[in-house]
């Protein structure tokens, strides 16, 4: 008999029976897996890792495959709605009814092993993912690498988009110690793409070490950008004409990039013609990031909460927004390098709204305000009892033609979709 029937009940129970909220490691959730009947046939998988991008790549790669005519199935995390945002397959968010049958499998074959919200949810996508008899998975890892329960499963292509210091309780507090977990999930003689240009020695020699085949942006592929398209290639092969990424900033160019690189490592074994990769480019869709709600007074939407992203989102507002007057809705997780945060962005925001969240790792607004204190930033508005108030207050602030900007957090940006979409 199922210890649950309905979605939310099992959901609240894996978020208390777990004594750590986060913890990485392979031998509990491999156990749990090998027990698992999901492996029927082996399915070509995409593993993406790094600090910032990730969601992007995973975008692209659904939308390019999804263009071909393949069928999909990919897992993300975390979600920004509905937690059946993390498996989709062809697109759309799994079913209650087929991620609680994946949950009630685990349950039933862990025995007294004890799984993490998080692993539990990696099982699921796996176990939806083979019932769906999908053509292709493309897994995102949560945290790191190495230790996370993505890793379970080798990839046949592993992407690393960007890194930087993020996670560092659990990752380490140096690019080059990040740079080990990342290639974590690299193997022997399996295709790793590289998307980004600044890439710490300690990927490049793991790379090596474990014998991976090592494709590096601006080494072994290339994209140049036009007025109104771009072109990508490499020794063997070129793309010209290729459409503008359907995600925002400069920064898409090298997560499509890469994104096309492991679309060719594939080729063998899942064919795609040129015209899905420039319909997927094209079509490729992602809740908030740069997500601009258009109006009389626009809202944009941006989940960045870590400098190397609000760096992106800065740069993104002065291509854009360039001399538009900006009000910030913002709040951060206190685990969070608020402070570089705070520096990066202080001269580009004119007004900001500090606003509560319920989430327990949410830094509070008196945390938030001694850190505004300690950079002398002025404009600061706070006191309210929720997130609508603070965000009607900037609304309400706002004049014609000038911005609203939420950002710093999935959990603001759940916020503002889940009220005011």
């Amino acid at each position: 008999m199922a210890r649950f029937t309905a979605l939310e009940d099992w959901l609240a129970w894996q978020e208390q029976s777990h004594p750590r909220p986060i913890d990485l490691g392979l031998e509990r959730v491999a156990g749990v897996f090998s027990r698992l009947a999901v492996k029927p046939k082996k399915i070509p998988t995409i593993t993406v890792a790094g600090t910032n991008g990730k969601g992007s790549c995973v975008a692209f790669l659904e939308a390019i495959y999804r263009a071909q005519g393949y069928k999909v199935g990919a897992y993300t995390s975390p979600h920004i709605l509905r937690y059946n945002e993390r498996i989709r397959v062809d697109g759309q968010p799994a079913a209650d009814e087929d991620i609680c049958a994946a949950f009630e499998c685990i349950d039933a074959v862990r025995a007294d092993t004890s799984l993490s919200y998080f692993e539990f949810s990696t099982l699921a996508a796996l176990d939806v993912f083979s019932r769906a008899k999908v053509d292709v998975r493309i897994l995102e890892v949560g945290l790191g690498g190495r230790l996370d329960a993505v890793n379970i499963v080798d990839a046949d292509v592993a992407l690393v988009t960007t890194i930087a210091i993020d996670h560092v309780d659990w990752l380490g507090d140096t690019v080059e110690a990040i740079g080990r977990e990342k290639a974590g999930i690299f193997r022997s003689g399996v295709p790793a793409v590289i998307g980004d240009q600044q890439v710490p020695g300690s990927l490049l020699q793991a790379a090596r070490e474990k014998r991976a085949e090592l494709m590096q942006i601006g080494l072994v592929f290339h994209y140049e950008t036009q007025a109104h398209a771009w072109a990508w290639w490499t020794d063997q092969l070129k793309l010209t004409d290729l459409p503008l990424p359907a995600l925002q900033g400069e920064h898409q160019f090298r997560n499509a990039s890469a994104v096309i690189m492991a679309v060719m490592c594939l080729q063998a074994v899942l064919p795609v013609e040129p015209a899905a990769i420039c319909r997927g480019v094209r079509e490729a869709h992602l809740n908030g990031r740069f997500q601009l709600i258009a109006g009389e007074t626009p809202v944009l939407l941006d989940v960045g909460h870590n400098p190397q992203a609000v760096q992106t989102l800065l740069s993104y507002l002065q291509s854009y927004f360039p001399e538009v007057k900006i009000h910030a809705v913002f709040a951060m997780m206190k685990d969070k390098d608020i402070p570089g945060v705070l520096a990066m962005m202080r001269d580009r925001v004119d007004h900001w709204y500090l606003a509560p969240l319920k989430n327990p790792r949410a830094a509070n607004v008196e945390l938030l305000n001694r850190y505004f204190q300690q950079q002398d930033i002025k404009n600061v508005n706070k006191g309210y009892t929720d997130f609508a108030s603070c965000f009607e207050a900037a609304q309400s602030a706002a004049r014609s033609g000038e911005l609203i900007l939420i950002f710093g957090s999935f959990f603001l940006v759940s916020e503002y979709l889940s009220q005011f979409a």
